[in-house]
């Protein structure tokens, strides 16, 4: 049986779906793949949970369509592969972009399928300056994204993990040639437009009154030394508009913690899944 499913506007969407148990569905950032989660992924199918990750549309192994990369059809689609599955219960993790799909998914969607939800270095409430969001950041920074991504996607996804996503700028750090690379490669797999376009959506959808809705236990995990996420803006206060919610801080953790603080990351998770 092949592992994707077909959405009701015809894109083709991957999906990895391994063990048996307990289901705890990954949604990745942008603009990575299924293959981000693999530190999570082994560790909880090895703890005898079932673990399912997406490719989301025009990202790695998905149909790399011209159009609906906006939240709203990246809330539908996790909709359309948790009721093709019969997920019951299940625990949504999302990372970054994913963080921002899994709480439009539970805005849109309702909670019947789901029992908790984490968000890690995720982009709500809101990343852009708006009237609404006076210290998010300014709209000129994103603008800038998606210029240099146009300009030279293949150096632009070299850059990025090699220095704030990883935090592999800072003072002292080690830093892992084969991240960068597997970085860049999961990068390169998706299409530049699904790309471009995902920066707007990532950027300026406003997820408060998604929040608000969330009734599920919710874990908050967030790096103080988020560069590309800022943590003061998104972490501390998504943790305050869920009904049920746990901030947890890492100090002096990067974005894409989950790779390089996988064992911290991992063990916090496990802990908050069995509670």
């Amino acid at each position: 049986m092949s592992n994707t499913i077909t959405t009701k506007d015809g894109v083709t969407i991957y999906y990895k779906d391994w063990g048996s148990g307990q289901p705890i569905v990954f949604s990745h950032g942008w603009p990575l793949s299924a293959d981000d989660w693999d530190a999570q992924l082994l560790f909880f199918v090895n703890k005898g949970f079932r673990v399912i990750a997406h490719d989301r549309r025009g990202h790695g192994r998905s149909t790399q369509v011209a159009d609906g990369h906006d939240m709203d059809h990246y809330a539908d689609d996790l909709a359309a592969l948790t009721a093709h599955l019969n997920l019951k219960n299940a625990f949504h993790v999302g990372h970054s972009t994913g963080g921002g799909e899994v709480t439009h998914y539970i805005g849109r969607h309702g909670e019947s399928r789901v029992g908790k939800a984490v968000l890690i270095s995720a982009v709500p409430p809101i990343m852009v300056k708006t009237p609404n969001n006076p210290d998010g950041l300014p709209k000129e920074v994103f603008d800038g994204l998606q210029a240099t991504l146009a300009a030279n996607r293949a150096q632009f996804y070299r850059d990025l993990p090699s220095g704030p996503f990883y935090g592999f700028n800072r003072p002292g750090a080690k830093v892992l040639e084969g991240v960068i690379q597997n970085w860049w490669r999961q990068g390169m797999m998706g299409s530049t437009k699904a790309h471009y376009d995902g920066i707007v959506a990532f950027s300026q959808t406003d997820f408060t009154e998604d929040l608000k809705k969330i009734t599920v236990p919710t874990l908050v995990m967030h790096g103080d030394d988020d560069q590309i996420v800022p943590y003061a803006n998104s972490g501390p206060l998504s943790a305050k508009l869920v009904k049920n919610g746990t901030l947890k801080t890492y100090k002096g953790f990067p974005h894409g913690m989950c790779t390089t603080q996988a064992e911290t990351i991992n063990a916090d998770l496990l802990a908050f899944f069995r509670s």
